[in-house]
């Protein structure tokens, strides 16, 4: 009977020496995948900035130069368009395009691109940032080579409406560039270099833009002859000018198609510490786990019922209400200037009047000579000093520095011209200075690091298209009334509107964080929280 009692007894123990096995090592997977995240995150914070970075920055800032070469290209060549299906319009409206066509062809690209914020921005976290990013340079190599190739079609089509679709579908593409690539170098970037990091991609959209200037005036004098001979040769060149923007784009397309998921992502939402701790290694070179032991994970997508409890919370909405009003309320002013800076350069006297070729010449000088002397270097500046400054304090000083600009130029618009050229031109390129040394490359930055990884580039995304519902009311919206009054007339009392929009991105700046020094995790804390 004692050894039947004892045999029971031994029975019953069983089960609770394998719940305790069982338990125990699932704490030790736990406190091992936990350790892995935490060297895997270490190692990309903590690394020496080398050719990886480099390399990010490359194939990310390609793009950028390829998506505003193609944004700014449209105001040179929607110019030239004019010289060719306008050439036999009466009186003032002679190599003209008209000021309606002139604003959709220009905007389509800014309505596209706010379905392509919102739609890539999403699909990269809902995804993967590595399954999509490749597919937006795609639409746009192929829709910058659609656009150079519009014509009438024979149902009545006009050259300009068949323009406008390719372009709103090229805006699809430029505008899921924006959160994949801001997402993509924020999580690859250390901590010490990732404002520059990000800095330096959007950057490239200086160079885009001169590019663009430089390629016109190269085109233009190859075809000086034939221009001069028949300005409907023009044809050729606007084609030209608009079709060499996808060089650029297929230089990066191999290095966007094979690069590796971001391990912040693999951690985060896949839930794969393993194969995070593997890209780390093969990236950056640093071993943080042994990386041939297997493991079963299950990936942890994020819903729109999990995005809604995160920011119902005042704490997070504050920051997502900050960065969408700061970046529209930029983007207002940023667009409705360089989208017309023709406008200005006639404003100045720098295109004036004459032949064709001289007319599109000078003002393409004009452009190029404007953005190297405001423009660039505010790009760059903010490039080597973020990281040192922080970015609320550059983007306060921005839009400080905006609202008082705007106001001179805009309430003294006349004055400052008919008393001295140089002077209008100095104030111009000082807004186009504190334009980029200030809120165009910061509201840029701060979405990339402020939010939760299963988030960042959903509210990237949302940020960035609220940026480009500006750029649409500044196109479509106010400079509809430019004209009010006479050709140009009501330029001074736009610069006054814009300048009223610096005021409201000024205070609404105080909304979003100061991210300097600050890894993405200690950024995220409502992503801890919730873990």
């Amino acid at each position: 009977m004692a050894d039947v009692q004892d045999f029971t007894a031994l029975q019953g123990t069983q089960p609770v020496h394998h719940a305790v096995s069982s338990s125990d090592s699932l704490k030790n997977k736990a406190d091992r995948d936990y350790e892995m995240r935490h060297n895997a995150l270490a190692a990309i914070d903590n690394a020496k900035f080398g050719w990886f970075h480099v390399k990010a920055c490359m194939v990310a800032g390609v793009g950028f130069f390829t998506d505003s070469y193609d944004i700014f290209a449209i105001n040179l060549c929607s110019l030239i368009m004019g010289y060719v299906y306008y050439a036999d319009a009466a009186g003032d409206a002679a190599n003209t395009t008209p000021t309606k066509i002139d604003m959709w062809v220009k905007g389509a690209t800014q309505l596209g691109c706010i379905i392509g914020q919102f739609g890539f921005g999403y699909l990269a976290d809902r995804l993967g940032r590595k399954r999509i990013y490749g597919v937006e340079l795609i639409i746009i190599i192929v829709c910058t080579l659609g656009g150079s190739f519009a014509g009438m079609t024979a149902r009545g089509l006009s050259v300009y409406w068949v323009l406008f679709i390719w372009r709103f579908i090229l805006g699809i593409g430029i505008g899921g560039d924006y959160p994949v690539s801001a997402i993509i170098t924020s999580e690859f970037a250390t901590t010490k270099n990732r404002g520059a990091m990000i800095a330096a991609v959007f950057a490239m959209q200086g160079f885009g833009i001169v590019a663009a200037a430089i390629v016109a005036i190269v085109v233009l004098a190859c075809f000086k002859g034939a221009v001069d001979g028949d300005q409907l040769m023009l044809d050729y060149v606007w084609r030209i000018i608009m079709g060499l923007g996808v060089v650029p784009g297929l230089v990066a397309l191999y290095f966007r198609l094979t690069i590796p998921e971001t391990p912040r992502y693999t951690l985060d939402v896949e839930k794969n510490t393993q194969r995070a701790a593997a890209d780390v290694h093969k990236t950056l070179g640093h071993k943080v786990a042994d990386e041939s032991v297997e493991r079963v994970c299950v990936a942890d997508k994020p819903t729109w019922t999990e995005f809604y409890h995160h920011f119902k919370h005042w704490r997070n909405l504050r920051v997502l209400v900050g960065t969408t009003v700061t970046w529209f309320a930029l983007d207002v002013a940023f667009y409705g200037i360089n989208l017309n800076s023709s406008i200005i350069l006639q404003a100045i006297g720098f295109a004036g009047k004459g032949s064709p070729y001289k007319v599109l010449l000078k003002t393409a000088a004009g452009n190029i000579i404007l953005n190297l002397l405001g423009t660039m270097p505010g790009y760059w500046v903010t490039v080597f000093t973020i990281d040192k400054l922080g970015r609320r304090t550059i983007q306060f000083i921005g839009f400080t520095v905006l609202l008082i600009l705007f106001c001179i130029l805009g309430f003294g618009y006349h004055k400052i011209l008919d008393k001295s050229v140089a002077g209008f031109v100095v104030l111009f390129t000082l807004a186009q200075f504190f334009q980029n040394f200030g809120p165009n490359t910061t509201t840029f930055i701060i979405p990339a690091e402020a939010f939760p990884t299963r988030f960042r580039s959903t509210c990237h995304g949302i940020s960035a298209a609220c940026g480009k519902v500006g750029a649409v009311v500044a196109q479509l919206g106010f400079f509809q009334l430019k004209d009010r009054g006479g050709k140009n007339a009501f330029i001074p009392q736009l610069i006054q509107i814009f300048a009223l929009f610096m005021l409201v991105g000024l205070v609404f700046t105080w909304f979003v964080p100061e991210t300097k020094g600050k890894s993405l995790e200690e950024l995220s804390e409502g992503e801890n929280a919730r873990e």
